[in-house]
């Protein structure tokens, strides 16, 4: 199979555009919203960018865009949500469901509570601490947004502003302002939260690699080790085996925890170019799940999508009208469906064999 990769300028690019695109979140002045919620607008279609895809557990469709809010889809009806509304923002930057099946929508602005009657915008801890980086099962974690170095764990009551322990490499870590004189960025800016099957929290950083969270301690993967081009560490991927993936593929990760105080990450060789088994298969990969069969997905920003059994790999192009298109973000549905958010191609759904635009 042809390696399919990203420029390294245009890597970089993609690194800065994106980090423009992570959650604000909520002012530490706010307060929960008492005003009554306006209902939605019914709407034909979600439009052309799509960045995240959604299926709740009641079976509602939610599809998050990068400028008109989001969007809910019961089957029949497809309701738009936006600052017309009393959305929180427009510019949609994840959604998450708790174990009651509240829906959480991240915007620029802040992060939406969706409860099925209405929705209400978290309110923020006036006083964050360092002591609040604790793991708890039912705690939900947000990005912070950018050029904050901060992350939110919520509660079911309040926002906490987390900030990462300084280190040597973040200190160090500078942005080229001869290629980007005006952008806003922050080396802990984080892409993604995983948590893993053992409890502990990893997070994908803008360019300090990732890092794991044990409740206790930080452990730190070095962006200098992982092969991604300056792409950051957007997806973090645990597979069926417990090993991890980390925005690349040439490498798979397992973590040495007989000194559960100092963990070690130690790299194994992951799915390589045949042409080349110094280089991944596949680069610049952007989103990744493993489904319910075990199957591990890795969606990459312009390349595609790969699935890998543990024994052969596939690849699906994704194009529009031929032309490869830009994924964002990759999600198995209750029914083991996957589907695709885009930056400009609207929502894709796999048929068993390919990746189409969906249609409502």
């Amino acid at each position: 199979m042809a390696r399919l990769e990203l420029d390294r300028r245009n890597s970089l690019l993609v690194l800065v555009s994106a980090l423009a695109a992570c959650t604000a979140g909520p002012d530490a002045s706010s307060s929960a919203e008492s005003t009554p919620r306006t209902s939605g607008a019914i709407v034909a279609d979600v439009g052309d960018s799509v960045l995240f895809v959604f299926q709740a557990k009641n079976g509602d469709y939610w599809f998050g865009s990068d400028d008109r809010g989001v969007y809910r889809y019961d089957g029949k009806t497809l309701v738009n949500f936006s600052t017309e509304h009393g959305l929180s923002g427009n510019s949609i930057r994840g959604i998450q469901e708790d174990a009651a099946g509240v829906v959480y929508v991240m915007t620029y602005a802040g992060i939406d509570a969706f409860d099925g009657r209405g929705h209400e915008r978290l309110r923020e801890s006036e006083a964050s601490a360092t002591g609040d980086w604790v793991l708890r099962p039912d705690d939900l974690w947000f990005t912070a947004g950018q050029d904050t170095g901060a992350v939110y764990r919520y509660d079911g009551e309040l926002l906490h502003r987390l900030k990462f322990p300084q280190t040597a490499a973040g200190d160090a870590a500078t942005l080229p302002r001869s290629l980007y004189p005006n952008a806003k960025f922050s080396p802990y800016d984080v892409y993604t939260i995983v948590k893993d099957s053992q409890g502990s929290l990893w997070f994908g950083t803008a360019s300090l690699g990732v890092c794991r969270c044990d409740g206790k301690s930080f452990a730190w993967l070095p962006d200098s080790e992982l092969h991604n081009a300056n792409f950051g560490a957007r997806s973090i991927v645990e597979d069926k085996d417990g090993k991890f993936w980390f925005g690349e593929s040439s490498s798979r990760y397992s973590v040495d925890l007989r000194d559960p105080s100092a963990p070690r990450f130690v790299s194994e060789v992951g799915l390589r170019d045949p042409r080349d088994p110094q280089r991944g298969l596949i680069d610049g990969i952007i989103s990744g799940l493993v489904d319910r069969a075990g199957v591990l997905w890795l969606a990459s920003y312009g390349g595609g999508v790969v699935r890998y059994d543990g024994t052969s790999t596939t690849h699906y192009p994704v194009t529009d009208r031929g032309v490869p298109i830009t994924v964002f973000s990759i999600h198995e549905d209750v029914r083991g469906v996957l589907w695709l958010g885009t930056h400009k191609a609207g929502p894709y759904k796999f048929d068993g064999e390919k990746f189409e635009r969906f249609r409502f």
